[in-house]
């Protein structure tokens, strides 16, 4: 029978196999001088004896004297304050204090070990030992001594050692110097593992658990003597350890069994839970136990052991050949899923006291939550004693049992209890109380009860992230026939694997191409059936794609056993590229609805009116929102500009008599990307058309899009199909920019030319003028206008909503447009809303915008019958002002209610090109800005009646991608006003552009304002097809186009030509003539029209 700890038992007999209790330990008595007088060596030689050895005592005594107030020498050498020495001296006691309680430590542990029995006995007798220093076969029955494994391991130790020292001499310490030049001069220069060794203090074999494995937790302790000494010669650095305790529950799992020997096919070892490390250092390492470094170091260790042996990591050792289903033992499915609500605690300490404690304030609290691993911090309330969180997190369970859920407030830690929801007392604090909702969460292999998961996860309001509906785990097993990027030179792969936003890597595989990674990952689903899987083979620089896959999950829900186990084709890698993979997916299940409807009871102490709390929510009703709560996903869009060029060598489709005469083809392109679809102009019977066309798309990166051309050939009755080709969206987001002729597909002849750039909005107002003037430069003739920013509108709620009298409850919607653009929300149904007045929504939309300075956001509620319920208009003016171009509050509606408003999150991106295709100049020399007028940095053309241009100096140069900056400066002014043109030749589309920008200070040559236009002609050239002229603007003086002309004309050709400008004013419709204002004329051949410029 064991002794157990406060148990009345007997008294020991005086003889038997332990002996009687006294005390743990008793200090010798000092030494005498005989004692040690004859324990001193005795030397044969004369002037050496007993007075001599006192002597060399005193002055040994005398030199440490010394040595300790050195310090203070050196200080007041130096002239530094008396503070420097004692926080010298705080130091030094602090290192002291830690060194000596590590050596007690070590003491009591290596007593224990030697011997167990006694020390329980003594235990047992009520002295010394506390229950937490005993054996774990004393306080848990269900644990068994292990004598017989400890006695072999003490008898192998001595051999352990010898392959420890081989290890680190002839293995370890040549990788050392090999890794810096510094270190060329390292060595291991002493290595004893010690006469103590490892012991294993109970075993628990746990049983019933599953039939085709051995399942054994191993409680080990090692109180070693271990000395390791290293030393770095070139900097005269030595360092090391002497002594050290490694303290842990080791689970050692025995799977799978097998009818063959060895009988167990491998063997899996880790610790459950992190173990405890007491290292005592030597030598240069002896900073290392200075208070706050001891910490430090021992936890950086213990970082490093927990990566490689502590849950989920597990090391594995295969017993057998050929083992099968590697990665699946080293990462099993888990158990299950524990939903922790963490929802809000209840006096608390506190913590903040003010004049030395004389005023008691208050605390900050926050709650660490952790599963093995897996730790999250919630948010810290400020200035708070019941603190209200209602925070809900997931964790993955690996092992049970073993396993222990654990939070940490500021100022104490939970106790767990088994009925769910409940108040649980905090440890170690004396006083406050932690309220949890835990949820356990079973892995179906069925897709049945999936639709019931989502409908339930819809109804939690949970933060930060939104609850999990199913969990995905990928088995990374192996790839075959990688391409190779440098002739001769393998590839070093690994993969990236992405979930939405979360992005997993694994190990790197060096010079093959055909790897084996044998990894798993794991992903949590919010919505399995509109989620996909996105996987990059990389070279090891992260640069260098190998080839690329997009699973779409909802194949899984359709699987057998929610299961895909097979080989995947990679795409953008070579012909036989792929990848072997399996996908497991399972449906996380509450299988406890009837605890959903049950009031928990007021807990004590709750004052009567307060709101309690339900089983069944994991947060309480939350008070009306400040500010939008948009998904992580709001904001991430991009815009992909998709400019269609040209295609040549298309196939002729439109033969005659037979096929005898062979005509061509009337060819227009379709264009696809994230659901919108483009059509191109049809060119007449070409082979090589050139569209030079340009369109632009919003897309989010959800993996698996592409950008797909089709060429058609236009005839009367059905349109034939000239070829096909398409491009990944990822390729685009990731190279931001492409320009390439791509190869049509499913024809015999054919490429095409296309240009993508993505474009990422910016939130600097500073930008918008610049990127209005590129887009002016690059506009094509035949599409709109390009635009130049992106506004994101996320659409939370309303509130205060007016009720029509005489009708049911509204079911509201919100129509938002900017300029002919306009979406429509969902209708906000009595689930969706706090109340009938009050719905939410929840959506976000995108609106591509031309010109945010004269543009809007018009938003409208309305009913379901299309009445109105209120309207907001929104300049985009407010945005450009606004600090990163962003609103997000309740903005008041208009022709509702007096209360009625909306809460929305506005912001404003600027899309800004840098492949504009415009060459920027580079900033003018000293002598140019010589040059300038002493007027101001601007050049400038006069507008004057007899035609010649007037030049104030050199132009204005473009920096920073075209930008023109419309200087106040002081300009001599030309008698009528001035015209901004942009005159440059585009030698890839070979035509002249000129861009009419706008004019200023125009003279009105009556009492009415006029309305000005712009004429253009290339003389000599003065008919029709030489003529251009922008658009009118009414009654301003100050007009701006923004309008772009072209001409096709080769460049020696341009050069012998003059543009005249002219500016009129375009008077009643019944007038035959229109009034001049102005004219302009440029000679081209005095020009620089390779550089792209602005002058007025």
């Amino acid at each position: 029978m064991r002794p157990r700890l406060g148990a009345q038992r007997p008294p020991l007999p005086a003889r038997g196999p332990w002996p009687r209790p006294r005390r743990c330990w008793s200090p010798a008595p000092w030494p005498g001088p005989r004692e040690v007088a004859s324990a001193l060596p005795q030397r044969e030689g004369p002037g050496i004896g007993p007075g001599s050895g006192e002597a060399l005592a005193a002055l040994a005594a005398f030199g440490k004297l010394l040595l300790s107030l050195a310090p203070v020498y050196v200080a007041g050498r130096l002239g530094l304050s008396l503070g420097f020495v004692l926080l010298g001296l705080a130091l030094y006691a602090g290192w002291r204090a830690a060194r000596r309680a590590k050596e007690r430590s070590l003491r009591a542990a290596r007593r224990l070990l030697q011997d167990e029995e006694r020390h329980v006995s003594a235990a047992a007798a009520g002295l010394c030992l506390s229950a937490r220093e005993l054996p774990a076969w004393v306080s848990f029955p269900d644990v068994e001594k292990a004598e017989w494994l400890n006695k072999i391991l003490a008898q192998a130790w001595p051999f352990f050692g010898q392959y420890m020292e081989k290890l680190l001499v002839e293995n370890i310490a040549p990788m050392i110097r090999a890794s810096n030049t510094h270190l060329q001069t390292f060595a291991f220069t002493k290595v004893d593992m010690g006469e103590k060794p490892l012991r294993v203090m109970g075993v628990n074999v746990h049983t019933g658990q599953n039939k085709k494995q051995i399942l054994l937790d191993l409680t080990i302790s090692y109180v070693g003597d271990v000395h390791i000494d290293v030393e770095v010669k070139k900097f005269f650095c030595k360092a090391g350890v002497k002594g050290m305790q490694l303290h842990g529950v080791l689970r050692v799992i025995l799977e799978p069994l097998i009818g063959d020997m060895p009988i167990v096919g491998a063997l899996t070892m880790f610790f459950i839970r992190r173990p405890t490390l007491d290292i005592n250092w030597t030598g240069m390492t002896n900073l290392l136990d200075i208070p706050g470094l001891s910490s430090l170091s021992d936890s950086m260790i213990m970082d490093s052991i927990a990566a490689f042996l502590v849950l989920p990591n597990r090391l594995l050792v295969p017993l057998v050949p050929n083992l099968h289903d590697v990665a699946q033992l080293r990462s099993p499915l888990p158990r299950g899923i524990v939903r922790v609500h963490l929802r809000e605690a209840r006096d608390l300490q506190s913590k903040d006291k003010y004049v030395k404690g004389l005023i008691e304030g208050k605390s900050d609290p926050y709650a660490l939550v952790r599963v093995g691993t897996q730790v999250f911090t919630s948010q810290v309330i400020d200035e708070s004693l019941n603190p209200a969180w209602n925070e809900t997190y997931e964790f993955v369970v690996h092992e049970v049992p073993g396993q222990e859920l654990e939070v940490e407030t500021r100022v104490g830690g939970a106790d767990p209890c088994p009925v769910p929801p409940q108040w649980f007392p905090l440890q170690d604090s004396g006083r406050g109380q932690l309220h949890l909702r835990l949820e356990w969460l079973t892995l179906l292999s069925d897709a049945s009860k999936l639709e019931q998961v989502l409908q339930r996860n819809r109804g939690i309001s949970s933060k930060p992230e939104a609850p999990s509906a199913a969990i995905l785990v990928v088995y990374l097993d192996r790839a075959q026939e990688l391409p190779l990027k440098k002739p001769g030179k393998e590839p070093n792969p690994m993969v990236q694997l992405s979930v939405q936003d979360v992005t997993r890597e694994s190990r790197v595989v060096y010079n093959t191409s055909s790897p084996v990674w044998d990894d798993a990952f794991r992903f949590f689903l919010q919505d399995p059936a509109n989620q996909d899987i996105d996987i990059q083979v990389k070279d090891d620089t992260r640069q260098t794609s190998l080839g690329s896959l997009s699973v779409r999950l909802s194949r899984l829900l359709s699987a057998e056993d929610l299961t895909l186990d097979q080989w995947f084709q990679l795409e953008n890698s070579g012909p036989g590229s792929r990848i072997y993979m399996k996908l497991v997916m399972r449906i996380l299940f509450l299988d406890a609805p009837e605890v959903c409807n049950t009031p928990q009871p007021c807990a004590p102490g709750q004052l009567d009116g307060e709101t309690s709390t339900f089983a069944g929510s994991s947060v309480d009703m939350p008070p009306r929102p400040s500010r939008a709560s948009p998904d992580a996903q709001f904001g991430t869009e991009s815009v992909i500009r998709i400019h269609l060029l040209e295609a040549e060598n298309l196939i002729a489709k439109d033969n005659f008599m037979g096929g005898m005469i062979r005509g061509k083809s009337d060819p227009y392109a379709k264009v696809r990307l994230g659901g919108q679809s483009f059509r191109s102009h049809v060119v007449k019977e070409e082979l090589s058309p050139r569209w030079n066309e340009v369109y632009e798309v919003v897309v989010n990166e959800i993996p698996g899009q592409e950008v797909e051309f089709e060429i058609y050939d236009k005839d009367i009755d059905k349109d034939d199909f000239l070829g096909r080709c398409k491009i990944a969206l990822k390729r685009v987001l990731s190279s931001r920019f492409i320009d390439e002729w791509l190869p049509l597909e499913d024809v015999k002849s054919g490429r095409l030319h296309v240009r993508l750039e993505c474009l990422a909005p910016t939130p600097n107002s500073a930008e918008l003028e610049q990127v209005l003037m590129v887009n002016s430069l690059t506009q094509t003739q035949r599409s709109a206008e390009l635009s130049s920013a992106l506004l994101s509108v996320f659409l939370d709620r309303a509130a205060d909503l007016p009720l029509r009298k005489g009708s049911k409850p509204p079911c509201p919607y919100v129509s938002l447009s900017v300029r002919n653009v306009s979406y429509k929300s969902s209708p906000a149904t009595p689930q969706t809303a706090t109340s009938t007045s009050e719905p939410i929504w929840d959506e976000g939309f995108s609106f591509l915008v031309k010109r945010p300075h004269v543009e809007s956001l018009e938003l409208q509620v309305k009913d379901e019958g299309g009445q109105g319920l209120g309207s907001l208009s929104l300049p985009l003016t407010q945005l450009l002002a606004a600090e990163t171009l962003t609103l997000d509050r309740w903005f008041p509606l208009s022709r509702a209610g007096p209360g009625s408003q909306v809460l929305l999150r506005v912001q404003l991106g600027i899309l800004v090109s840098q492949h504009s295709g415009a060459e920027p100049r580079s900033a003018p020399s000293a002598g140019e800005e010589a040059e300038s007028p002493p007027g101001g940095s601007e050049p400038e053309l006069y507008v004057g009646e007899d035609g010649e241009p007037g030049a104030a100096g050199p132009a204005q140069e473009l920096r920073q991608r075209l930008t023109h900056v419309d200087s106040n400066s002081e300009l001599v002014e030309g008698p009528l006003g001035q015209l901004q043109l942009t005159v440059w030749y585009h030698m890839d589309e070979r035509k002249l552009v000129v861009i009419v920008h706008s004019c200023r200070k125009l003279r009105a040559s009556s009492k009415d304002i006029p309305d000005p236009y712009v004429s253009l002609i290339l003389l000599p050239d003065k008919n029709r097809v030489t003529k251009r002229k922008t658009t009118v603007r009414k009654r301003t003086l100050n007009p701006e186009f923004n309008e772009r002309f072209e001409w096709e004309l080769p460049p020696e050709e341009a050069t012998r030509r003059r543009l005249e400008a002219c500016v009129k004013n375009s008077v009643s419709f019944m007038s035959r003539e229109k009034e001049p204002l102005g004219k302009v004329h440029l000679d081209l051949s005095q020009m620089d029209l390779a550089q792209v410029k602005a002058q007025w």
